[in-house]
């Protein structure tokens, strides 16, 4: 018997005792390093395993042997191991030997768990396999996964693949105290030197959650995590209930030592106590397993005596013991064991459902956490007790089909085949053949099939003995125990072991031994045994093998038929139904984000939007006019189906007609009520007869409600609603009608007027029978109905004087305008005005005539400024002194302008919806005013230029248009370059190291595509969001506009790159989240092994195999939790930041983007996690965050500063002047800009405006506009209400002066200057500094400033007019022309515009200024002709390489300019650069 066993066949006690005093030793590591001082890594944990021959591998380095090469390894099994069970072992070898050689096994090597990256080697199972293929699919595999390797391996045929053990190669105890000294601190109590107790004493901890053990799932119950296992030293100490016990004894056995000593020295500390303890503990183990089990094991061949230690011997396993010698003990291992009590009882066990059995079956024993049988330590006891008295199985090359069938596997397939995968293992790790190892070890090979295994193993491998395996040809030389092959391998593992260990018991060099320990030798005598176990025991008794007279036999030898019978594979999917739709659900809504943010902008809007109509009410002054005398009622008008009632009062005046008003006062529509015949009036008759329709012939209805007392015929409301015909409805017959006369008169196919194949023959009839109202007539031409113009047309119209239009009267008219010539046109206006037809005009019929032209400029002139243009008219025309005027005289005054004339034609405003496309009206005219267009400009720069030698083919034209490009945008496409070079560079770096070079990572077995597309997007945000900070730094920016920087970056377009760069990024955004939502998908279903490879520093791999949901992943991590957060403020920010919801809620905009913070913190955090790799994101973000802060500092340095306002002036078209003080030190360039805030309106709403003085001026002044709430606030803070009651003018904070493109007007020789609505501010300050420089003889390059400035009427920006007309008087050098575009006349040919063009002519000439603007400057109505003014440029300056275009206004102006600069840059001439700011 083992020294400390007692054994009186009733029960076990551990009494040996160590009686060293305190600790004097050397305390060996835990995880095995510096056993060896020469060479400190040996046997220790993580080492590489030691050849005993060269690797066989197919490619010589890592790639393993498979089919066909070598034979499907289920088939091996099938082949080598299958046969009876139930024989006993040959030696009499008791169960608890065999496991505590697993005990043994689990102490020296460990090189089971899978590797990294996560390699496959799954096992096709043949098809029809009855126990793993019943329903023969050919589709089954037995999972493998290859496993640890040494990363500096794999290399060439000279490194070749080699694995590493997990586990220290000494018998150190870690099987007891675990591979590393974390571990066993985690296993002590530290309090008297013992291991921690469970719920009993005698029994280790069982708490969950730890990540020591290994914990694979139970394949019999399906239970996983590790919960419910013990915690011992041994990491696979709970792969079955017996291996388990044997880790429980060994703890008892530490705890009993340590309380021995603890009783024998009381002053011991914890810590003396422990290693004391352990140092007994490891000494006992090596004694038992080397001089007890393993001679029993071996058999006949013995173990070398000890010659001290030898430390030049390596003890590293070898991959032959690992994978091939050490499983013969696997022949050897029963298919159930037995329990007994002390008293030789052998108890029946409880089966998992309930039944009862004379044996623990060994197949449903594997990781099981609450095995009925084992609830106490009194049961541990039986068990041990039971191994003891069990015989084992016969050691030959039978496995048992609860290890060769019914082996546990990962939870995807339950069961496994312990031989196959041993087959696997050892191509895996490159095993020699098995006539390789024989002649390796000095043995002769084995030339013939017949010695060693019959015809079938010879079949599986073609009859190539050479290829035979040396796992399959080692277990077939097994006769009555381990044959040559493994007795030598594993004599040889051993040798090493205990040779090479420093710390080894019998080694009395070391100075660590104990008198006591170094005594107890193998044969523990009886002479020693009252020194060194005072209570061993009186007889000595093995407990490794059963002797005859055994007190307490086994029954009879196991048999699998007597047992409960071994439960089969099952699968387990990861992602379940349920997994399913809350993955789903959430994906949904976090792509709905973006949908809810727009939902939560239009809210803000319609809230802005309400609460400015209210104070744009408030602020409006009441202009309701009250309806002339008469009969009135109120009601509500209806308008249609889904329309709101509007109110509206009724009014029948002297006149006999209804007039319908609403509440802003003038009337909406009249109805004559004496030219009509009959009058139908319809009532509702329910509904409290509220509905009310009076069918109007020859218009729409009128349907009121709430009216008062009319005499009427009744009807339900319903009818009476179908009944009447809305205004919509007479619009669209308004349209046919229209459409109709001119599809007639010009003889338009139905593709050029609209097909009016759709109407039906009613609503066609019923168009044509329509007669036109004197209303309608006016809204077609875009009229007012009271225009004098209106009325003298409708008048000459109206034929039968019936106070309506019909369709032919309608045709007759416009026959003349589309078709006639000058003359008849000239003769029909002359007409209009001819009341008594005689041909003659009085002087005040002409005036009249001319009046009714000018007057549709009403808002541009004044009623002064009309009647002077009607005098310059008739003076020039010499009719002062004539009475009477002939069509002759009125047509002679048009004989400067008959082509004008000849183009003209009436602007009906139907036309601009089937008109304007490659069909209609227009285009039957296009090429004409093309032609007539150069007439209507100035000789000398509107003059079209001819063909000369510069003009090309389309090819070079393309050539040319394209070199030109890159010469104007080279700074924009370097700078693009550079920065989506890096962007493109830094993504596919990411992409190419995870698809191809991140071996370590294991993503080419995993997610490959999700990880690639979501760290190649990564890396490129982890670029574009910090560097998008440098597009906002307004002071470097204008700081770096006055440096050579600016030669080489284009600062004007900071904020278009901006804009580029954000929406890059979010694109980038979306795809790394998609990405994401396939990793976490794939993260979902795949198994922790491959998880702990991907994510080893959040995840360790511990066996469970159950990945983590997909809610784990964005809830319970930190980056998806951030990631989460960011995808909502990302939508946010974007959603407000688009053009629309800016312009609306400039203040939601300002607000949300203030969240960029807020997206930096949660980034940085975001990537801190290093769930994937090393954070890179704060690399990135330092740099630009620090300009970032010194552009802050420059602003906050300033912003904060109060700026007195000195004059504030309310001026025409809502635009506010205000004129402050000039800071101190305030140094700026004409066209730049500023950011203010006003103090009443809050002190954090800053708004960006261009500064309209000029740079020599002591004051700075503004002209703001209210288009939105905060203008508009503003302008009413200004008010002089407001200011009565401040009594001083609020003041202002400055931010500013920001540089833009307009500040590079000095630059270019010729510069235009192109204005739009409001955007002519930046122009107003270049304008006033070039004539102030001119006038002070300053030296500027620029000779030459075209102004164009476009403009809706001039009456909305007369504050312009006062710039330019200043700078006209201060201009004596002729330095700047200016063009006026008034486009709010009507189309260029219209016969109105004709005749105002031809009255602006006459007055230019007279009086040498405009009509209209009282400017030198020329007016022209309509838009600018851009490519035929950018032509003239070109002849006027032909000495001019270059000219700057710098245009502001809405984004259709300078779109058009751009199209026009790049139109001239297709030639070979001078070229021009676009500068633009859009608003």
């Amino acid at each position: 018997l083992l020294c400390i066993f007692r054994l009186d066949r009733q029960s076990i006690h551990l009494t040996c005792a160590d009686s060293q005093a305190k600790v004097p030793w050397e305390v060996q590591r835990y995880d095995g390093w510096y056993n060896n001082l020469a060479y400190h890594s040996r046997g220790a944990v993580g080492s590489r395993l030691v050849r005993l021959l060269p690797a066989r591998y197919s490619d010589g380095v890592l790639q393993p042997l498979q089919e066909p090469q070598l034979p499907n390894p289920r088939r091996v099994s099938d082949v080598t191991a299958r046969g009876p069970s139930g024989l006993p072992s040959a030696h009499n070898q008791t169960v608890l030997s065999v496991f505590f050689g697993y005990h043994v096994a689990f102490e020296i090597q460990d090189s089971r768990p899978p590797g990294c990256p996560p390699e496959f080697m799954h096992i096709p199972v043949p098809e029809g396999d009855p126990v793993f293929d019943p329903n023969r699919t050919g589709r089954v595999l037995l999972p493998f996964q290859r496993g640890p390797w040494e990363k500096h391996s794999s290399q060439s045929p000279n490194n070749p693949r080699t694995q590493v053990n997990l586990v220290t190669a000494w018998l150190d105890g870690s099987s007891i105290y675990g591979p590393s000294s974390s571990w066993s601190d985690a296993l002590r109590s530290f309090s008297g030197g013992l291991l921690a107790s469970g719920e009993q004493w005698d029994m280790p901890k069982r708490r969950g959650g730890s990540n020591l053990m290994w914990s694979a799932a139970d394949p019999s119950t399906g239970q996983y995590g590790p919960e419910g296992l013990y915690e011992l030293g041994n990491g696979w100490g709970n792969e079955n209930v017996f291996t388990m016990a044997e880790g429980i004894l060994w703890f008892r056995y530490h705890n009993y030592i340590a309380s021995q000593l603890r009783e024998k020295e009381p002053s011991w500390s914890d810590e003396d106590l422990f290693q004391s303890a352990r140092k007994t503990v490891v000494a006992t183990f090596q004694n038992i397993a080397f001089y007890e089990w393993l001679p029993g094991f071996l058999g006949e061949k013995t173990m070398s005596p000890y010659l001290g230690y030898q430390k030049f011997v390596d003890p590293g396993i070898s991959p032959e013991f690992q994978a091939a010698a050490i499983r013969f003990a696997s022949t050897m291992a029963p298919p159930g064991v037995f329990m007994r009590n002390k008293t030789c009882h052998f108890q029946k066990v409880v089966n998992i459902d309930g039944s009862s059995s004379p044996a623990i079956r060994m197949c449903n024993s594997f990781w099981n956490r609450q095995n009925p049988n084992l609830k106490s330590g009194q049961d541990i006891d039986h068990l041990i007790m039971g191994m003891a008295s069990q015989i084992a199985e016969r050691e030959d090359n039978i496995i048992v089909e609860d290890l060769r069938d019914y082996m546990y596997g990962p939870m995807r397939f339950s069961r496994s085949d312990l031989v196959a995968l041993t087959v696997q293992r050892g191509r895996d790790f490159g095993l020699p053949s098995y006539n390789q190892v024989r002649e390796g070890l000095g043995l002769a090979p084995v030339e013939r099939w017949g010695d060693i295994n019959p015809q079938d193993l010879a079949d599986l491998y073609h009859g190539d003995i050479s290829k035979l395996e040396l796992f399959p040809g080692g277990l077939l030389e097994c006769v009555d125990g381990p044959g040559q092959v493994f007795s030598s391998i594993i004599l040889d593992q051993f040798n090493r072991i205990r040779n090479g260990d420093r710390f080894w018991f019998e080694n009395t060099q070391n100075g660590n031994k104990s008198p006591c320990v170094s005594a107890c030798l193998p044969a523990c005598l009886p002479a020693c045994l009252p020194a060194c176990l005072p209570a061993c025991l009186p007889a000595y008794l093995p407990i490794f093998l059963s002797v005859p007279g055994d007190p307490c036999p086994q029954p009879s030898q196991v048999t699998t038929s007597e047992l409960h019978p071994c439960t089969n594979a099952t699968k387990l999917n990861y992602f379940d139904a349920g997994s399913k739709a809350g993955f789903g659900i959430l994906v949904i809504c976090l792509f709905l984000f973006p949908v809810v943010s727009f939902l939560m902008a239009l809210v803000v809007a319609y809230f802005r939007k309400s609460k400015f109509k209210k104070f744009q009410k408030a602020g409006a002054n009441d202009t309701t006019k009250e309806p002339a005398a008469g009969i009135t009622g109120v009601s509500c008008e209806w308008h249609g189906p889904k329309k709101p009632l509007r109110p509206v009062n009724l009014l029948v005046d002297d006149r006999r007609r209804l007039q319908v008003f609403d509440q802003s006062g003038p009337a909406q529509r009249s109805l004559s009520l004496g030219s009509q015949t009959h009058l139908d009036v319809l009532l509702s008759s329910d509904y409290y007869r509220r509905a009310l329709l009076m069918k109007v012939p020859k218009e729409y209805d009128l349907v009121s409600t709430d009216w008062t007392r009319v005499a009427v015929r009744d009807m339900t409301e319903k009818e009476l609603l179908r009944e009447a015909v809305t205004r919509d409805q007479r619009t669209q017959i308004v349209e046919t009608f229209i459409r109709s006369a001119f599809a007639k008169v010009l003889e338009i196919e139905k593709a050029g007027a609209r097909d009016l194949s759709g109407a039906s023959c009613r609503k066609t009839r019923e168009a044509l029978q329509t007669e036109l109202t004197g209303t309608e007539f006016a809204d077609a031409l875009g009229l007012k109905p009271d225009s004098l113009f209106v009325d003298s047309m409708f008048t000459l119209a109206d034929k039968d004087g019936n106070g309506y239009l019909s369709f032919q009267e309608f045709l007759d008219v416009i026959v003349i305008f589309m078709k006639g010539s000058p003359e008849e046109k000239s003769k029909l206006m002359f007409s209009m005005h001819d009341v008594d037809g005689d041909g003659f005009l009085s002087k005040e019929d002409f005036s009249r005539l001319l009046r009714s032209f000018i007057e549709i400029s009403s808002s541009l002139l004044s009623k002064g400024q009309a009647e002077e243009a009607i005098q310059a008219m008739l003076q020039a025309a010499g009719f002062n002194d004539k009475e009477q005027i002939t069509w002759e005289d009125f047509h002679f005054l048009l004989r400067d302008h008959e082509k004008e004339l000849k183009f003209a034609q009436l602007n009906i405003k139907v036309f601009t919806v089937w008109g304007g496309g490659g069909g209609g009206i227009f285009s039957l005219f296009r090429e004409e005013k093309q032609q007539a267009l150069s007439g209507l400009q100035s000789p000398k720069v509107y003059v079209k230029p001819k063909k000369d030698r510069s003009n090309r083919n389309a090819v070079q034209q393309k050539i040319q248009h394209f070199k030109r490009f890159i010469e104007n945008y080279r700074r924009h496409i370097v700078c693009f370059t550079i920065v989506y070079g890096i962007t493109a560079g830094v993504a596919l770096e990411r992409c190419y190291f995870y698809g191809l070079q991140a071996d370590s990572s294991g993503v080419p077995e995993t997610s490959a595509v999700g990880i690639v597309v979501s760290r190649g997007s990564a890396a490129a945000i982890s670029f574009l969001y910090p560097y998008m900070l440098l597009t906002v730094c307004r002071n470097l920016i204008t700081l770096g506009r006055e440096t050579f920087l600016n030669r080489y970056i284009p600062f004007d377009a900071a904020i278009d790159f901006h804009r580029f760069m954000a929406m890059s990024a979010i694109l980038l955004t979306v795809t790394h989240c998609l990405g994401h939502v396939v990793n976490i998908y794939v993260f979902s279903v795949s198994d922790l092994s491959i998880l702990a490879c991907l994510f080893p520093r959040v995840l360790a791999n511990n066996g469970s195999e159950m990945p983590m949901r997909w809610s784990w992943w964005f809830f319970q991590t930190v980056p998806g939790m951030t990631g989460i957060l960011l995808l909502f403020i990302f939508a946010f920010m974007y959603v407000f930041a688009s053009h629309y919801f800016r312009r609306i809620s400039f203040q939601g905009f300002w607000l949300t983007h203030y969240l960029y913070v807020v997206i930096y913190i949660l980034t940085v955090i975001h990537g801190s996690y290093a769930l994937l790799q090393q954070p890179s994101f704060y690399i990135y973000l330092i740099p630009p965050a620090l300009l970032f802060l010194l552009d802050k500092l420059i602003s906050l340095h300033r912003k904060k500063v109060e700026i007195p306002v000195v004059n504030a002036t309310l001026l025409p078209s809502g635009v506010t002047f205000l004129e402050f003080k000039r800071p101190q030190g305030f140094m700026y360039r004409s066209g730049q800009w500023v950011r203010v805030a006003c103090l009443t309106l809050g002190t954090d709403e800053y708004h960006p405006f261009t500064l309209t003085s000029a740079p020599h001026e002591e004051t700075l002044s503004l002209h703001i506009r209210a288009v939105g709430p905060w203008t508009s606030h503003l302008r009413e803070a200004y008010t002089p209400d407001n200011l009565e009651q401040l009594g001083t003018y609020p003041k202002l904070y400055l931010d500013g002066p920001f540089g833009e493109g307009h500040q590079e007007w000095t630059d270019f020789e010729v510069s235009v200057l192109v204005g739009g609505g409001i955007g002519v501010t930046p122009f107003a300050s270049i304008l006033k500094d070039l004539v102030f420089k001119s006038s002070v003889k300053f030296k500027t390059q620029c000779r030459k400033v075209y102004f164009i400035w476009v403009t809706r009427t001039q009456r909305q920006f007369e504050w312009v007019s006062d710039i330019i007309r200043e700078v006209e008087e201060q201009d004596s050098l002729d330095l700047v022309s200016v063009h006026i575009y008034i486009t709010q006349l009507a189309e260029k040919f219209d016969l109105r515009t004709t005749m105002l063009y031809v009255c602006e002519r006459h007055f230019q000439k007279v009086w040498n200024r405009s009509l209209f603007t009282g400017l030198r400057s020329v007016t022209h109505f309509g838009r600018p002709p851009f490519v035929s003014f950018f032509s003239s440029l070109q002849e006027v300056h032909p000495e001019v390489g270059k000219i700057g275009v710098f245009s502001c206004g809405p984004p259709g102006l300078t779109k058009n300019v751009e199209k026009g600069c790049q139109q001239m840059n297709k030639r070979d001439q001078a070229h021009f650069i676009h500068h633009y700011e859009n608003f």
